[in-house]
């Protein structure tokens, strides 16, 4: 199965293709840094992420790689780095399931940005309600959210020295770095006012709780960030442009805000895979998490509140930068995701208001 979890049947003819993003000397540049493909070369926007673009790049041979390079448009310098995530990526090479680096444009002469180009992994990605229905069954189901817990264990018991951030390992100012950095990007971003989202930062700030230790944190942890093989074991971890040294359960907090359950109110996905009959539930993957880890549950509040918010600043951003006109939004509105992060912040001003303070 490929990426999007349909089957392959053979290239399909190459026609001449052009993004924003790819201009004409992208694809010759392609051809000397990857010399595995050969001839007219086929560029399709992967759908998934909204922030770095990603595409799933063919030759007429029926060769595949990954391309990604940062969205269009004026964002902050380290907010989109895909430059650290192929030396993320490189580092963590034969330590986790991820994809290879095959090349790297570091001068972004050939695009305006900089590039990289991934190997292509065949597997399955559940964005959706419904890949789950088409491609699987209540028995599968059970079997991914705790494959998924052990993947971000194996992440957590490695040294940051691994990724080449050894230097930020002592570090234990993890909280008030992410809570800064998050609530700046969003001022220098927002084109209106969200009340909740300046609400619930100075709850967290003032909850805020020491760090007891330091590890890799992946930054964007979830479900449809992590392709999946034909018996539902992680194949791949994807999208590692947010990844620090941290607190490891900023990773767990993440992948519960998004593991969402029939019933919610708000969801940090648009249309959540989670949603159908089988998954395990949001506790059981805590409760996995934390008898892997020997890990206090009762820390996590503060985490999940977190990673609320934090949620909240990225469809904020997605927001202003589809009102603007630098990226797509797909089959959605700018109105949609301006509804979505007001939803969003509203749940992260509620539970971050009802944190203990230290």
């Amino acid at each position: 199965m490929t990426a999007a979890g349909h089957a392959r049947t053979g290239p399909a003819p190459i026609e001449p293709t052009r993004h924003a993003g790819l201009p004409a000397g992208v694809d010759a540049w392609l051809s000397r840094a990857v010399p595995e493909l050969q001839g007219a070369l086929r560029h399709e926007v992967i759908a998934g992420g909204r922030s770095n673009l990603t595409y799933r790049t063919t030759d007429a041979a029926g060769h595949v790689v990954v391309l990604r390079r940062p969205p269009l448009g004026n964002h902050p310098a380290t907010a989109h780095d895909v430059l650290r995530e192929a030396r993320i990526l490189r580092g963590l090479h034969g330590h986790l399931p991820v994809p290879r680096v095959l090349a790297v444009e570091e001068t972004g002469e050939v695009a305006g940005a900089p590039l990289v180009v991934l190997e292509h992994l065949d597997g399955v990605i559940l964005r959706s309600p419904a890949d789950v229905e088409r491609l699987t069954t209540e028995a599968d189901r059970a079997l991914i959210g705790p494959t998924l817990v052990d993947a971000l264990v194996a992440l957590h018991r490695l040294a940051p020295e691994v990724i080449g951030l050894g230097g930020l390992a002592r570090r234990r100012d993890y909280l008030p770095r992410q809570l800064g950095r998050w609530h700046e990007n969003w001022q220098r971003s927002r084109i209106r006012d969200l009340p909740d989202l300046q609400t619930a930062h100075e709850h967290l700030v003032a909850a805020a709780p020491g760090q007891s230790r330091s590890g890799i944190v992946h930054g964007d942890f979830r479900l449809d960030n992590c392709m999946l093989d034909s018996r539902w074991r992680v194949q791949g971890v994807l999208d590692w442009e947010l990844t620090t040294v941290g607190d490891p359960l900023a990773d767990v907090g993440q992948l519960l805000v998004y593991w969402a359950q029939a019933g919610d109110t708000a969801r940090a996905l648009h249309d959540p895979a989670t949603v159908r009959p089988g998954f395990s539930t949001r506790d059981e993957l805590l409760s996995r998490y934390c008898l892997a880890t020997g890990t206090d549950p009762g820390r996590i509040d503060y985490f999940v509140a977190y990673n609320w918010w934090k949620t909240a600043c990225i469809l904020e951003g997605v927001y202003t930068r589809v009102t603007q006109g630098a990226m797509s939004g797909g089959d959605r509105t700018a109105a949609s995701f301006a509804e979505q992060a007001a939803a969003v912040a509203g749940r992260a001003a509620a539970l971050a208001a009802a944190l203990p303070r230290h």
